[in-house]
């Protein structure tokens, strides 16, 4: 299964204004994760500087986040999809093992 960040670029004062919009953006969240597109999703840093979101599908990425409330109201000032190339762990989406094995 391929692997699909969709990242995204905070706006000033994204902490202070979250409450009022997290749990339908979690809502959001969890309705993705329990179909099987969203594998993991937080924010990162601290303080918090960005957010990640692992997807099995790029499409459906970038409908979570043209429908994430973070995005619609302002808390997100840039999303982007990008592919990531998974080569390492029990879920990767390419296992490359050395060479000798």
């Amino acid at each position: 299964m391929p692997h699909f960040l969709l990242s995204y670029e905070l706006t000033p004062g994204y902490l202070e204004r979250r409450p009022g919009f997290r749990d339908a953006h979690l809502a959001l969240a969890w309705q993705a994760a329990e179909t099987g597109a969203l594998l993991l999703g937080g924010a990162v840093g601290d303080p918090v500087e960005s957010a990640l979101l692992l997807f099995t599908d790029a499409d459906a990425a970038a409908d979570f986040a043209r429908s994430d409330p973070y995005v619609r109201e302002g808390l997100v000032r840039s999303w982007r999809v990008t592919p990531w190339a998974t080569v390492v762990g029990s879920t990767a989406a390419n296992p490359v093992h050395p060479t000798g094995e």
